[in-house]
């Protein structure tokens, strides 16, 4: 009598619709609690009193990582090369994808159970700038204005301006993109030289012709006197 009590009382349990399933159960479409499908798999049937629930595998691109009582495995996630991805781990019917971070790229997003949803370039510091800090799996690169009498022509490191010699000249100033232009001195001189030489000698000529008038001039007066 017992027993068949306790038969009853799982029937009545069965087929009560809302009735609080157990944790391994899920509630059907028509109110049933029936067994859940293991990792993997989903449900194909539920379960009626004379069979248990049917279920079936997940195909290829798709995965299940628990217990379930879902009639559709969930689709793969796509590691995206295109944006900085590789696919660390392959989906299989229990695990979905794992990507992780290409070569110069950062993650943007990480997911505890995907690994990295979304990737991005390390920033690429320009002329004028130096990397501060460089970029990681985690973290962008981080860049720096170059000082004053510093440059950078590469965007890696600032260099300190060349300092042009006492035999030298500045052809061109320094900037933070461009070094200075130091010039030879030698060439500068020569150039100057020329036309100061030739300003001289004609400043003397014309002293010499000046002073030779005069001398003329004061001769033919003294000879208009003595006459």
């Amino acid at each position: 009598m017992h027993s068949t009590l306790v038969v009853l009382g799982y029937v009545a349990a069965f087929m009560t619709p809302g009735l609080g399933c157990l944790p391994k159960e899920y509630v059907s479409r028509d109110g049933k609690c029936c067994p859940m499908c293991n990792e993997g798999t989903v449900v194909r049937r539920d379960c009626t009193l004379k069979s248990g629930t049917r279920c079936s595998s997940c195909v290829n691109g798709t995965f299940m990582n628990k217990p379930n009582g879902l009639s559709n495995c969930i689709p793969c996630i796509v590691c995206d090369q295109g944006h900085g991805l590789f696919v660390k781990q392959e989906c299989t019917a229990t695990t979905n994808t794992v990507c992780d971070v290409s070569s110069g790229c950062f993650c943007k997003e990480l997911m505890d159970d995907t690994g990295c949803s979304l990737a991005q370039k390390h920033t690429q510091c320009t002329p004028g700038e130096r990397i501060k800090e460089l970029g990681t799996r985690t973290k962008d690169t981080v860049c720096e204005q170059c000082q004053p009498g510093y440059f950078s022509k590469d965007g890696v490191n600032c260099t300190d301006w060349t300092i042009c010699l006492d035999t030298q000249v500045q052809v061109t100033e320094g900037s933070t993109s461009t070094d200075v232009v130091c010039g030879t001195a030698s060439r500068q001189r020569y150039c100057l030289y020329i036309p100061l030489s030739l300003f001289t000698s004609a400043l003397i000529l014309a002293v010499l012709v000046i002073t030779g008038r005069l001398t003329k001039i004061t001769n033919y007066t003294h000879n208009r006197i003595s006459a």
